[in-house]
């Protein structure tokens, strides 16, 4: 396993547990306890993290605003599995709004095999990625935040107004039974809001991390949510939390 790699499921089980211990990804990734040091160190130089004894703690706050680079080495395994069980959900032809997270940009790569889709989005990295492939293409424009890759603020809001679309793709930072919907930075949290308003349906994609995790700024309630497709089967407080507002639910 390379580094990169091995850095990377450190991340995954750091994101999934908020802690680890050096004895135990030793046994886990096959490596020495030193190397394990050395990732936690590179890692922790990239403010993913904060070593502590003996392991280390996940590096976070509600208002914690990951830039795109970032949140695009987290949780890559988890982002391909929620890809490949909401791909059914697009069909051809189909209008979309989708945001700028990494997880909704992972989904676009598995719809490459749909005929005819609008894509409409914030997204700087969704529209370089996608500058040669066979779907129409609609940028929001708006004022750029080059942190997250992003286009905000009340031009893109006024474009988004100006169309209607099947279904809207959004992931957030984290969802609460009592606080809704969650976002880091307000400003994107307005552009959800706004996609969710144009859209016949609406798709929240999140891995289980997101769940019972509280962040800066509301985004909404879950009554515009249509279907929550995530990587593992949620608490069952959770699934008849679903259940009774008629969110389909797919793990």
């Amino acid at each position: 396993m390379l580094g990169i790699e091995r850095r990377q499921k450190i991340m995954e089980y750091l994101t999934s547990d908020r802690k680890v211990y050096v004895a135990d990804l030793s046994k886990i990734l096959k490596v020495t306890e030193e190397t394990v040091r050395r990732d936690l160190e590179k890692l922790e130089t990239q403010d993913l993290l904060r070593r502590s004894y003996g392991g280390a703690v996940l590096n976070e706050h509600t208002s914690e605003d990951l830039s795109f680079l970032k949140r695009n080495s987290i949780n890559n395994t988890d982002k391909q599995a929620i890809a490949k069980k909401a791909e059914f959900l697009v069909n051809d032809n189909d209008t979309l709004m989708v945001d700028s997270s990494t997880t909704c940009l992972t989904l676009l790569h598995q719809l490459k095999i749909k005929k005819e889709l609008t894509v409409i989005t914030n997204s700087i990295k969704l529209v370089n990625d996608f500058v040669s492939s066979p779907f129409t293409i609609i940028s929001s424009g708006g004022t750029l935040r080059a942190h997250s890759y992003a286009l905000v603020g009340p031009s893109a809001c006024n474009s988004l107004q100006n169309y209607y679309v099947d279904l809207a793709i959004i992931s957030c930072k984290g969802i609460d039974r009592d606080k809704g919907i969650m976002e880091s930075n307000e400003q994107e949290s307005i552009i959800k809001q706004q996609m969710m308003k144009q859209a016949k349906k609406c798709i929240l994609l999140i891995d289980h991390s997101k769940f019972d995790k509280t962040a800066f700024t509301r985004t909404g309630d879950f009554t515009c949510i249509d279907y929550i497709v995530t990587n593992q089967m949620p608490s069952q407080d959770w699934i008849n939390f679903f259940d009774k507002r008629e969110i389909k639910l797919i793990y």
